[in-house]
Formats: structure tokens, C-alpha cells, sequence
């Protein structure tokens, strides 16, 4: 009968030790340069990343769930894309027009077309322009096709692209603390701080014009021509 007694803290204990272990810290990480808040320490893994014009970046996935909620922050480096563009041999209608530069310029609404909003039986609900410290970017609210509901923020910070996907089931509170946790890091592990909204300014060219003008997706030239052999499949969802 005395064990009986002390059963009642021993489930206390245990559900204390869970909630605790589940809880919510900062996690900041230097090498690709973000901060955010998760519940336990996400598991890591390097992916490859198909751009809109056929190059491949590499990423990494950081990813961790807390009961039956799911969250995943993919980072993608675009820095290196000039040199990866010129490795690819292209069709001649993209020779006219710096397309690993619109590659990044494109980023943001590449990834939020080809992971949410195509996402197969998904309803979108909300859909615009976003930030976070005053960084521009893109926010999707989304109805997943089992009623689970995702958050999903975007977001491009010296050419560095972040993808936030935060899904919980269809009567959780909606996932808002992983995505407005989200912050950026400079190279010495600072918080970025801006006074002013920020706008990604592309990497500056170091190979000279190859001549011709024109082409860009609104000429009619390669977006129009060549894009469909040149782009790739779907990219695999982050974190999935």
C-alpha cells in the first residue's frame, strides 16, 4: 500500500521529465549562419538542392519533431552559383542573360511554388510577402491533405537560402513560434540587425559578358525556349 502512495509522484516525475525534455531553447548555428528556437536537438543532413535553371546546391536539412508535430529548416548556398552555372554546358538561348543571377533573384517564389504551393492536395490560405528582422521574405499558411496544418516561412540573407516548414495536427495550435523565432547570424555568430528593410543583392560578376542581350523569363528568349530542358524535377520537400 505505501507504493500505491508515492505512484502519484512518480507519474508527475515522469510527465515533468517529458514536458522538460520537450521544451523549447535557442539554437544557434554559425556555419550556415541562423538561430531558432527547437525542442530538442534537430538531426542533421546535407542535401542537394535542384535550382529553376538546373544547377545543384548544396543544403542541409536540420529537422525534429515534438510529439505528432513535424518542423524542418533547410539552408541552401547560392553563393557559389556563378561558378556552378558556367560548369553546365547550356543551350545557346541561355548564353544571353545572367542566369545563375536570376537563379537567386528567383529563390524564394521557386521554392514556395515547388513545396507548397504544389504540394499534392494541400489548400493554401494564406500567401504573401513576409520578414523577419526586417529581412524580405515569404510566408504560406497551408491545409495539408490528412487536416494537418503547416507554417512555412522563406527567406534569402546574403545568398543564402532558409526554408521553414512547421506542420502540426489539424486542432494544435498553429506553429507560429518556429517560424518568428527564426533570426540570421553574421560571420563572427552575431544577430544580424538592420535598420531598414534588407533586400539580397546578388553575388558581383567575375566573368566577363558573354555579348547579346535580351532573354530573361519576359523576353521570350530562354524562359521561354529552354527552360523546360533545362529545369529539373521537383525538388524533395525539406525535411521529408
Amino acid at each position: 500500500m505505501r507504493l500505491s502512495r508515492f505512484a502519484p509522484l512518480a507519474i508527475i516525475l515522469c510527465v515533468s521529465t517529458t514536458a522538460f525534455a520537450q521544451s523549447w531553447e535557442e539554437y544557434s548555428n554559425p556555419l550556415d549562419r541562423f538561430t531558432v528556437n527547437v525542442a530538442g536537438q534537430p538531426q542533421v543532413r546535407e542535401i542537394t538542392w535542384p535550382t529553376e535553371y538546373g544547377m545543384e546546391m548544396t543544403g542541409r536539412v536540420y529537422s525534429f519533431s515534438r510529439g505528432a508535430e513535424r518542423y524542418s529548416l533547410t539552408a541552401i548556398d547560392y553563393r557559389d552559383a556563378e561558378r556552378k552555372y558556367y560548369e553546365k554546358p547550356r543551350p545557346a538561348s541561355f548564353r544571353q542573360a545572367e542566369y545563375w543571377q536570376i537563379d537567386i533573384l528567383g529563390s524564394i517564389q521557386y521554392a514556395a511554388t515547388k513545396l507548397f504551393r504544389q504540394r499534392p492536395g494541400a489548400k493554401v490560405t494564406y500567401d504573401a510577402w513576409h520578414y523577419i528582422d526586417l529581412i524580405e521574405g515569404h510566408q504560406l499558411h497551408l491545409t495539408n491533405a490528412d487536416d494537418t496544418r503547416t507554417i512555412a516561412g522563406i527567406y534569402l540573407h546574403e545568398n543564402m537560402l532558409y526554408i521553414l516548414d512547421a506542420t502540426v495536427p489539424a486542432k494544435a495550435p498553429e506553429p507560429a513560434l518556429f517560424i518568428n523565432s527564426f533570426g540570421f547570424l553574421n560571420a563572427d555568430g552575431g544577430r544580424v540587425r538592420y535598420n531598414d528593410i534588407y533586400q539580397n543583392k546578388v553575388p558581383p560578376e567575375t566573368r566577363p559578358a558573354r555579348g547579346g542581350g535580351g532573354g530573361g523569363r519576359g523576353a521570350g528568349g530562354a524562359g521561354a525556349a529552354g527552360a523546360g530542358a533545362d529545369q529539373p524535377a521537383n525538388p524533395p520537400a525539406p525535411g521529408r
